[in-house]
């Protein structure tokens, strides 16, 4: 029998950008790479585009990009800058990393 999935499995994340810089291209693909090897198949990720959409940032409090906003499970968390290193984002995400089989 499968398990179900509630909302508490699920991870809700928006990242704001700021059009289609490289900057912010390497942010969307960042945060896909840790969303994919770490959260695969339980996390929603919205990317919203400051530009196209400032009042987005605002009722947020963004101010300054890239940066990854975990909506859920709380507590609320923002990262601000690059999501390179993948550890440092779990960890601010709290997330534990999955453990490679060696």
């Amino acid at each position: 029998m499968k398990k179900r999935r509630s909302v508490a499995d699920c991870f809700v994340l928006r990242l704001f950008v700021t059009g289609s810089t490289r900057r912010s291209r390497e942010a969307v693909a960042d945060v896909k790479t840790v969303c994919e090897r770490h959260l695969k198949g339980r996390y929603k990720l919205e990317v919203v585009d400051v530009y196209q959409d400032p009042s987005e940032a605002e009722s947020d409090q963004i101010v300054a990009l890239p940066t990854l906003v975990k909506k859920l499970p709380l507590p609320l968390r923002k990262i601000i800058g690059s999501f390179r290193d993948q550890e440092q984002v779990l960890a601010i995400l709290g997330v534990r990393p999955l453990r490679r089989s060696t």
